[in-house]
């Protein structure tokens, strides 16, 4: 199976930490399985050019936060990915009728702990903006070490996880040291074809570089939602909660996350997603004095502080042409952006703004499906039944 998207889009972001780019977004994946030894083997790998494509400095995104430039934490830009997204292997074998176990070990991978990461999510498809939310839920999509087991039955996951808890670096051509020094554990639960729900909890050694002394414990819970709609369409809808404590603090910072895709026909697609989710000063790098681009200097706040900081996005795709392996799309997001007038003065506005304008490949294959949210080996995917 091969599979994957791009997106070439532009990007504008308003305001005193706006920006604007042109660049493009992708990822591409294989995966081949094989019955092996009374199981099935899988081999797969995921690989992206976000590093050329929207430089190591990443693609301006307001309220966004997590990992470094040039030893600098990121701010108001979403990071690009690692080249080496995945790359591992899974084998899976029957216990009895109705039940089996699994591992899954990955130099590059994915361990149980939060939702399927948001690029995978047929609620967030379309969709080229990670989420404001990305390290309150599913940062630990790449994690430069992982191993994996699990017992699961038609309806229902339970998986464990050692993984390596620190963050990529900023070299995002190689693979980062392979530890296995953080743990997770993960339930999944599929009451129906439709639904999936999943929580999961996780410690996290280290996880920033500029902060090595540091730990952090994160909990997560999902509910996904997808159906069929008409003879060529689909919805999917995604509810997400997240919440960090760092080793250095007594309470937990908290995300929230709506989103929800829905492809009316062959030609039209809506998408939307709402957020709300609490960063400290330090997290939004207004922890120091910052000087704004006309040189006003405006004073810090202490580096623990939190702001509550949202989130309101919707976007539309219309699909120009299709070939016999992939459709082509042009589409459009607008964002709404909240902030608290304590940071007012740092944005420029209570409501700055946010737009992508983009042109999008992805596989035929995914553009006609029935929504069934089955996991496998730690990733719910769809079942194409055309």
């Amino acid at each position: 199976m091969a599979h994957g998207f791009v997106f070439a889009q532009y990007d504008k972001q308003s305001g005193e930490r706006g920006d604007d780019q042109f660049g493009s977004l992708n990822w591409g994946m294989l995966m081949a399985t094989h019955d092996f030894g009374g199981g099935r083997f899988q081999a797969r790998t995921m690989l992206s050019l976000d590093p050329l494509t929207v430089t190591k400095r990443g693609y301006p995104l307001l309220l966004q936060t997590g990992e470094t430039y040039k030893r600098e934490p990121l701010h108001d830009r979403q990071h690009p990915h690692d080249f080496w997204m995945e790359l591992g292997a899974l084998y899976q074998r029957e216990i009895n009728k109705g039940l089996a176990w699994s591992i899954n070990a990955a130099p590059s991978g994915e361990p149980a702990l939060g939702p399927v990461a948001f690029m995978h999510r047929p609620s967030a498809m379309d969709n080229p903006a990670a989420p404001l939310t990305h390290h309150w839920q599913d940062a630990t999509h790449v994690s430069f070490g992982v191993l994996t087991g699990g017992i699961y039955s038609p309806r229902w996951q339970v998986e464990g996880s050692a993984f390596n808890g620190r963050e990529p670096d900023e070299n995002r051509w190689n693979f980062d040291p392979v530890k296995l020094d953080s743990y997770s554990g993960r339930l999944t639960v599929n009451p129906t074809a439709h639904w999936s729900l999943a929580a999961g909890y996780g410690y996290l050694k280290s996880p920033e570089s500029l902060n090595p002394d540091e730990s952090m414990h994160r909990i997560t819970a999902s509910v996904l939602y997808g159906a069929r709609v008409g003879t060529d369409g689909q919805w999917a809808s995604a509810f997400i909660w997240g919440a960090n404590k760092h080793s250095d603090q007594t309470s937990w910072s908290n995300g929230l996350l709506a989103e929800t895709e829905a492809i009316f026909d062959k030609h039209n697609t809506v998408f939307g997603r709402t957020e709300l989710v609490q960063k400290s000063a330090a997290d939004l790098v207004v922890d120091n004095p910052v000087v704004l681009r006309s040189g006003t200097i405006l004073p810090g706040f202490p580096a623990s502080e939190r702001f509550n900081v949202g989130a309101l996005q919707l976007g539309y795709v219309r699909e120009l042409a299709r070939t016999h392996w992939a459709t082509i799309g042009l589409g459009g997001a607008g964002t709404l952006n909240f902030v608290p007038a304590a940071l007012e003065p740092y944005y420029g506005s209570r409501n700055p703004t946010g737009l992508f304008v983009f042109l999008r490949v992805r596989p035929f294959h995914l553009a006609r499906t029935t929504m069934r949210m089955n996991d496998v080996g730690g990733k719910q995917i769809i079942h194409d039944h055309d």
